[in-house]
C-alpha cells in the first residue's frame, strides 16, 4: 500500500466536539479533507448554515450539526442517545470541546471549578465511554482527546483547567490500556500556546505574550491549522500501532 493511502478517510464518520471555531474547526476540516463525513457539536453551534458546515460541505463531505451544553449532564446524555440513533457507526471521536475560567487559586470559586471539571473532564469520559463501547464491540475505532501543556505543567490562575487537563492525560492512558487490544486506539494532542479564544487574555497581555513567545523555540504562537496534520495522523490507519500517547504540538515548548 502507498503510504499516502494510510491517511485516507473515505467512508469514515468523525464526531468532532467543540468544532465551531479554532482548533476544533481546523481538525474537522482536516478530517473532511481526508474524506470523512463530519458530525459536529458545540454548545452554540448553529443547526444549519454554520461556517464550519459550509466549509465541510464545500469539500464534498456531509456535515450534521448538534448543539449541546456539556456542562449539563442530562443534555449530554440526550445528545449521545440522539447521535447514536442517527449514526450507528462513528469511526472517529475527537474530544475537543472545552472551556477555561481564570482566577487565582485563593479566589477560585466552586462554581468555576465545578464547571471546568464537568465540561473538560467528566463530559469527555461519558462521551468516550458511550461512543467507545460501540467501537470496542466492532473491534475498530479512534479516539483523540485535546489535552494541553497543562497536562504536564500547572499553569497560573487556572487550577480547575490544569486539573482537568491532567485528568485527560491519565484518561487517555487508562482507556488505551483497556481498549488497545480490542482495536481501538486512544491518544491525545497537547496544544501549546495557540491563537484561539481560550488564549485571548494571554495574547492581550503584552508582558505575558512576550514571555510566552520568548520561550517557544519555533519563535511564534501556534495556529489552529497546525493541528490538521497531527489529528489526521491519529485518526487514520497511519497510527494503528500508536496508542496511549500525548503528542505535543507546541513549537518545541516542552523541549525547552
Amino acid at each position: 500500500m502507498n503510504v499516502l493511502e494510510l491517511f485516507r478517510l473515505e467512508g469514515k464518520t468523525a464526531l468532532v466536539t467543540g468544532c465551531k471555531r479554532g482548533i476544533g474547526k481546523a481538525m474537522a476540516l482536516a478530517l473532511a479533507e481526508a474524506g470523512a463525513d463530519i458530525i459536529g457539536v458545540s454548545a452554540s453551534l448553529e443547526l444549519s448554515g454554520s461556517q464550519v458546515e459550509q466549509e465541510v460541505t464545500a469539500l464534498g463531505r456531509q456535515f450534521q450539526a448538534y448543539a449541546c451544553d456539556f456542562a449539563d449532564r442530562r443534555a449530554l446524555y440526550a445528545f449521545i442517545a440522539q447521535v447514536k440513533a442517527d449514526f450507528p457507526v462513528i469511526d472517529i471521536l475527537v474530544n475537543n470541546a472545552g472551556t477555561i475560567l481564570r482566577k487565582p487559586a485563593v479566589e477560585h470559586p466552586d462554581e468555576y471549578w465545578d464547571h471546568i471539571i464537568e465540561v473538560n473532564l467528566n463530559a469527555q469520559f461519558v462521551l468516550s465511554r458511550e461512543i467507545g463501547k460501540e467501537m470496542v464491540a466492532r473491534g475498530r475505532g479512534k479516539i483523540i482527546f485535546t489535552a494541553s501543556l497543562l497536562s504536564f505543567q500547572g499553569g497560573i490562575t487556572v487550577p480547575g483547567y490544569a486539573a482537568a487537563k491532567g485528568g485527560i492525560a491519565q484518561l487517555t492512558k487508562a482507556l488505551s490500556n483497556e481498549w488497545a487490544g480490542k482495536g481501538v486506539q486512544v491518544n491525545a494532542l497537547a496544544p501549546g500556546y495557540v491563537r484561539t479564544d481560550n488564549t485571548q487574555a494571554l495574547q492581550d497581555d503584552p508582558a505575558r505574550s512576550q514571555a510566552i513567545l520568548d520561550r517557544i523555540p519555533a519563535g511564534r504562537w501556534g495556529e489552529p491549522d497546525d493541528f490538521k496534520g497531527p489529528v489526521l495522523f491519529l485518526a487514520s490507519d497511519a497510527s494503528n500501532f500508536v496508542t496511549g500517547e500525548l503528542l505535543t504540538v507546541d513549537g518545541g515548548w516542552m523541549g525547552r
